[in-house]
């Protein structure tokens, strides 16, 4: 296995990841505003909000998905083990490799079966030999419940089984921190729960750090730790689920879970 880049240090502390000051801008549009955020170690964290209000860009940014988009500046602070991701000395490759990521649409590789989108970074990225890969991953899609699915390709797999094999494969990198976006989105209402149940046996069974943007209310209470609500670009109000479904203290707080509820 590759070591870790000396750029990136491990720290101790009870946070995982932090953002100071943050503000992410496109072109002329300033996306995210001055959000202050700590990510315990350990714990889950789910990130909720109306849309457009900036999430899945603060999500972006934490694993430099933003250094692919044309225009995009980010100005503060995302430290992460203790060091700053956003210093030139830091890789992007080896912040990426440390904080995995689950998008909305799957991104797997259609030519390759669902063992192989498994496999591959690790081989690749982490150097992990090839006996080790396959160790692992047919470990961690048996933990999804894929195990009779590990020689079919993404076009033979439902929505739910991709995103399975998805988190399967992110999981495979042995990231400090996984990031899931808006990951039941593009589902079909009866697969959602398998996929919800999949990321709640991650929450119950492991130490695993996770930070989710979410429309799945209930979901969000249930297996958050902690939660940050998030409006026009900045993080309106932050705190345990109980205290933002059951007595929020900002007025858009409320506005929002108040439509929620009323919609359900």
């Amino acid at each position: 296995t590759v070591s870790a880049s000396s750029s990136l240090p491990t720290a101790n502390a009870d946070t995982c990841l932090s953002l100071e000051n943050v503000s992410i801008s496109y072109g002329g549009f300033e996306a995210v505003r001055n959000v202050y955020c700590d990510i315990p170690r350990g714990k889950v964290t789910a990130v909720i909000g109306p849309s457009g209000c900036g999430k899945s860009t603060v999500l972006r940014a934490l694993n430099r998905m933003n250094d692919l988009i044309d225009d995009c500046s980010l100005t503060g602070r995302v430290v992460f083990d203790g060091a700053d991701l956003y210093q030139p000395n830091v890789d992007p490759v080896e912040v990426r490799r440390r904080i995995g990521m689950v998008f909305q649409h799957f991104n797997l590789f259609p030519h390759m079966t669902a063992l192989g989108n498994c496999m591959e970074a690790p081989m690749h990225v982490l150097g992990m030999s090839r006996t080790e890969a396959l160790a692992r991953s047919e470990e961690l899609l048996e933990m999804v419940g894929l195990a009779d699915k590990i020689h079919e390709h993404p076009a033979r797999l439902s929505g739910g089984q991709q995103q399975r094999v998805a988190i399967a494969r992110a999981l495979a990198m042995r990231p400090k921190i996984l990031l899931f976006d808006e990951v039941t989105s593009a589902l079909d209402p009866e697969v959602i729960g398998e996929v919800l149940n999949v990321i709640r046996s991650l929450a119950s069974e492991h130490s695993l750090t996770m930070l989710m943007v979410t429309h799945q209310m209930g979901f969000a209470r249930e297996i958050s730790d902690r939660i940050c609500f998030f409006y026009e670009g900045k993080i309106a109000e932050e705190g345990a689920p109980q205290q933002i479904f059951e007595n929020p203290q900002n007025e858009r707080t409320r506005q929002f879970i108040s439509a929620v509820l009323d919609a359900n």
